[in-house]
């Protein structure tokens, strides 16, 4: 197995567990905060997906999803458009508010596609292409990817914990 057929697999399960911690949910199930300086399953969801737009799109020279399919206008959350969520105050979370989860899973399966047609193209020897060089040491194409994946699945894992918590609260 090659390290992009992983990162392929990787980002796979992301997007499968992005669905099923939206499936289902209404507009009170994907807003619902279990504490007033709590992240809402939209806002964790958008917001994972928006990191993984901004972040593979910067490392790959492609532009955002976001803005090229027009994600910022559909969603049209009343935040400047180059936001991703990072350092949200509880009034900005909350403006993170969509009419169905079928909004979240286009935006993120269109990342996701994006995503998938990055890694097909990479050889082994594009990981260790410096994309960021403002940290010490400078950051690598492959130390990029896996930082991606490591936010994703911990944003991911929270919308599913708080999705049961909210269930288990209404049974």
């Amino acid at each position: 197995m090659h390290a992009k057929d992983i990162l392929i697999d990787g980002f796979g399960r992301i997007r499968e567990e992005v669905h099923a911690a939206l499936d289902g949910l209404g507009p009170d199930g994907l807003h619902r905060r279990p504490a007033p300086d709590a992240n809402s399953v939209a806002w964790l969801v958008w917001h994972l997906t928006r990191v993984q737009d901004d972040h593979l799109a910067d490392a790959f020279g492609l532009e955002q999803v976001w803005l090229s399919q027009g994600w910022d206008k559909r969603l049209d959350l009343g935040l400047p458009r180059h936001d991703t969520g990072y350092g949200h105050s509880p009034a900005k979370v909350a403006k993170v508010r969509v009419d169905s989860a079928d909004l979240l899973t286009g935006y993120h399966d269109a990342v996701h596609e994006q995503t998938l047609g990055a890694l097909r193209g990479l050889a082994a020897k594009d990981l260790e292409r410096v994309v960021d060089e403002r940290w010490d040491p400078p950051v690598t194409l492959g130390v990029r990817l896996v930082s991606v994946l490591s936010d994703d699945l911990q944003h991911v894992g929270q919308a599913a914990y708080l999705r049961g918590l909210l269930q288990s609260a209404a049974a």
